[in-house]
């Protein structure tokens, strides 16, 4: 049963935080060594027509786009993708690639220029190589983007297999883990999901997330819902780097006493609770039924229903902005619970159980009895 203590908790956790649904892997049509085909201006209108917030243009070899006239910042979140041979790999394989979601456009210069290796040629028109790296001197990178309030995300990691061991895709704890890739029904996306528990399962403390790598049109297919207090690029990385977001189109908010998603917390005589609501109109359908589960390191522990507000709306207003679509909501479902002492992790999956599609997924809160 929840209550008025729950609520009063997660409510003060969550204070001043505003859902923001987002693309947080794409490439725009920006020159340079851009491959996108769809200009930032596109971008702009498409995004506004489906609803979206905000969006990574990650570029491939550049620094260009960061520093484009049309480019704003919130609008769009600072970063690139880079690809890096992994020297010290005994798989023949081409290499990775990986995303780096940095504060600001000096941030990403100056970790370029910091490793020698990108060959960075400095500058708003500074391009850059992909280097080799050993798993040691890529963790190094890590380190360093981490410490210049960056964030490393490894993406679309079934499609470049090191090898058959899960580890392999493991670099660093607190990363994110491209879980959601494209869509959430493709087969991608179902390899990288069962990558990631079993990585999890390992005892690694990586976060999933989404993104659309589409490199054409904007679209709303693979969504990362982020509660933050400001759209920026500064300030939804305050959220990214704890893992405080959902990798989905679902808004989650959850805690463990005082600890919300992507943290350690204490079990000891402590309830979970979890907020499921603000659905992007990408995944709500009125006639459709939807589930929370509730998944521990054992499996589901329970499953609730998520409940919809049923009032059709003509017309709405979004942030104090009138929006041209009709739409159905859906309420806030509260569930709280005590917690096991001995459970390794809680988390939550969202389900349209109409589809039978798995349309989001919390990040978990880890226990402090194991993880520190």
């Amino acid at each position: 049963m929840v209550t008025e203590k729950d609520l009063q908790l997660i409510n003060e956790l969550y204070k001043d935080r505003v859902p923001y649904h987002g693309e947080m892997h794409d490439h725009g049509a920006t020159g340079g060594t851009s491959d996108g085909k769809r200009t930032l201006e596109h971008w702009k209108g498409a995004m506004e027509a489906l609803q979206m917030d905000f969006a990574a243009i990650l570029d491939h070899r550049q620094v260009r786009h960061m520093y484009l006239p049309e480019w704003e910042d919130g609008k769009f979140i600072c970063g690139t993708e880079p690809g890096t041979r992994i020297l010290d790999s005994k798989a023949e394989v081409k290499g990775i690639h990986y995303n780096m979601i940095v504060p600001n456009p000096k941030a990403l210069e100056d970790l370029l220029t910091e490793f020698p290796e990108y060959e960075f040629e400095g500058g708003s028109e500074g391009h850059f190589k992909y280097p080799g790296f050993t798993t040691e001197r890529l963790r190094e990178l890590i380190a360093s983007l981490k410490a210049k309030g960056g964030f490393f995300v490894h993406p679309h990691p079934a499609s470049v297999m090191q090898s058959e061991d899960s580890l392999d895709y493991w670099f660093c704890d607190e990363t994110g883990f491209e879980v959601i890739y494209y869509s959430i029904d493709n087969e991608f996306t179902a390899k990288n999901y069962k990558l990631w528990t079993d990585i999890i399962g390992a005892g690694k403390r990586i976060w999933a997330i989404a993104g659309g790598d589409g490199h054409s049109c904007c679209w709303d297919g693979a969504l990362t819902t982020i509660y933050a207090k400001e759209l920026s690029s500064a300030g939804l990385l305050e959220y990214l780097r704890k893992g405080d977001m959902t990798c989905g189109a679902v808004g989650i908010r959850m805690c463990v006493g005082e600890q919300t998603m992507g943290g350690i917390g204490d079990f000891e005589n402590n309830r979970l609770i979890v907020s499921v609501g603000d659905f992007h109109k990408s995944v709500l359908y009125p006639e459709h039924s939807y589930r929370m589960d509730v998944i521990d390191d054992k499996g589901v522990v329970t499953s609730v229903p998520v409940a919809l507000d049923r009032e059709y709306h003509p017309v709405f207003f979004t942030r104090g902005v009138q929006q041209g679509w009709d739409k159905y909501t859906a309420k806030d479902s509260i569930f709280a619970m005590d917690v096991n002492p001995d459970a390794k992790f809680y988390r939550v999956e969202i389900f349209d159980e109409t589809k039978n599609w798995r349309i989001a997924i919390g990040n978990p809160i880890w226990n402090s009895k194991y993880y520190k």
